[in-house]
């Protein structure tokens, strides 16, 4: 099957129920009414039961529920007795929201923050947002919101609000407190960002989104990268709950001449390719990063560059949602999103439910996966800086944190970072209360809790700085205020 018959079947796919899911092409209501005047005559009985029912709740219903309310509950529940979690029912209203929330388009006062340490950071500001116009800084700590000490995840909340409103904001910048009123208002989040470093010759590309501008950032974002001298590419669909399967294949033909995007297929399980035969070879070293919530159409280009020989894979298996929906238009301005087909990768990998694997995984931490997707894309060393609000690698910003624990002169750091930094990896040993940490040349030491070389907090391990160092002397670290920086020679 061709990208024409693509396009015109299944222009968008949907994420995860757990996500915002994205559209597909809508059929006009005209399809349905083409539909009614070939009604069998038990198809006409069975909508003639539905009428008798409406006519009765008409005339005899004592509990005031509208008609349009009546047909509404109705629909939902034929939508929701598919157990399907991608097919819904949209009102005119909640389509557009829907649309909006695709290409991450919302209201607000435009910033990211993270809750940590009791701590309300504020981690990234938005080029032309509100808070950005308001004067509110990336690392600022959000104390009080409308006057309210900030005392849990949930206060974020309280910041979000309707278009034109105000909050006034009480932050602690350099030790110092002050106070920052933001009018909230729309707010559009780029979904793609880049960053280059020069020492590896490196080109980071981050898609949050497949949003229906997201290949043309695509393309404008690897110009640049390829005007920096580029020599290889680390692309991060981590956290990208999926998007246009349009926008997929586009961003596709950046890296393949012609192949095979993956395989569909509808009610008659018949399996259809869908290929690309005018893209272009990338020409490059090419690490996919992802995780858990790396979904939909994201797993659509994972997919297919991995199986296309394009691409290797870092981080954990992917969400695992191979299904494709429609958005069909509905004659009362309302809209009906159904799943119409399945898809599998190019090597016919059915992974629904299953997620794809990476062809190296790690687990649990983030900048671990970053750290071995840059090493696997040509670095050499890296100098990683972060703190709860902020990372950096080799100087170059990313988005990203390190958290560390103090206990008294013990500075404890996310053991698989340390792993990853030293091109090796780590084990823990629930029984003994050790962990193992092996380094690129196979050299191993251990830490143990009784020690109080390691601390496990959440279910994650943390290892003490100090003898880390003393056991890797190609480690070097320093650390001031909250902010650790580690290197390996």
């Amino acid at each position: 099957m061709k990208w024409n018959k693509l396009n015109r079947l299944c222009r968008r796919a949907l994420v995860p129920l757990l996500a915002i899911p994205l559209l597909a092409l809508p059929h006009t209501a005209g399809a349905a009414e083409d539909q009614a005047g070939t009604e069998t005559g038990a198809e006409a009985s069975e909508l003639q039961v539905i009428q008798e029912v409406l006519d009765y709740l008409d005339a005899y219903n004592i509990e005031g529920v509208k008609r349009e309310e009546l047909l509404e509950n109705a629909i939902r529940g034929m939508v929701y007795s598919l157990d399907d979690p991608y097919s819904d029912y949209f009102t005119a209203e909640e389509l557009k929201e829907f649309e909006n929330s695709v290409n991450q388009e919302f209201v607000g006062i435009g910033v990211t923050l993270r809750f940590s340490g009791n701590k309300l950071f504020v981690t990234e500001v938005l080029p032309g947002s509100p808070a950005l116009a308001s004067g509110l800084q990336k690392g600022d700590v959000i104390a009080k919101i409308d006057g309210q000490p900030v005392t849990g995840n949930e206060d974020i909340l309280r910041i979000q609000g309707e278009e034109n409103t105000k909050v006034v904001l009480g932050i602690t910048r350099g030790g110092k407190a002050q106070s920052i009123t933001v009018t909230r208002n729309p707010v559009s989040i780029p979904a793609v960002t880049g960053s280059y470093l020069p020492s590896g010759r490196i080109g980071y590309i981050a898609i949050s989104s497949f949003s229906e501008k997201g290949d043309r950032e695509f393309a404008a974002e690897l110009d640049k990268l390829r005007g920096m001298g580029m020599r290889s590419l680390v692309l991060d669909l981590r956290d990208n709950l999926g998007g246009y399967v349009e926008t997929a294949a586009n961003i596709a033909k950046y890296f393949m001449k012609s192949g095979t995007l993956m395989y569909t297929s509808g009610q008659n399980n018949e399996l259809e390719a869908v290929t690309i035969s005018d893209g272009q070879d990338i020409g490059m070293p090419v690490v996919i990063l992802t995780n858990e919530l790396t979904a939909s159409a994201s797993e659509i280009l994972t997919g297919a560059l991995r199986d296309n020989g394009i691409a290797s894979v870092v981080g954990t298996r992917t969400y695992g949602k191979a299904r494709i929906q429609n958005v069909f238009s509905l004659s009362n301005g309302s809209s009906l999103k159904l799943t119409v087909q399945r898809y599998l990768t190019p090597n016919r990998e059915d992974f629904n439910h299953v997620g794809l694997k990476p062809d190296i995984e790690v687990k649990n931490n983030a900048v671990a996966q970053l750290i071995t997707g840059l090493y696997k894309g040509g670095a050499r060393t890296l100098d990683i800086s972060g703190s709860p609000a902020a990372l950096s690698v080799n100087g170059v910003p990313f988005r990203g944190y390190i958290d560390t624990l103090k206990d008294g002169n013990n500075i404890y750091v996310p053991s698989r970072m340390i792993g990853a930094l030293l091109k090796g990896n780590v084990a823990w040993t629930a029984s003994g209360q050790k962990l193992t940490v092996t380094d690129g040349n196979g050299k191993t030491a251990g830490f143990s809790v009784g020690a109080k070389s390691v601390k496990l907090v959440n279910g994650e391990t943390y290892v003490e700085i100090h003898q880390v160092a003393n056991k890797f002397p190609a480690l070097t670290w320093s650390y001031q205020q909250g902010n650790i920086r580690l290197s390996c020679k």
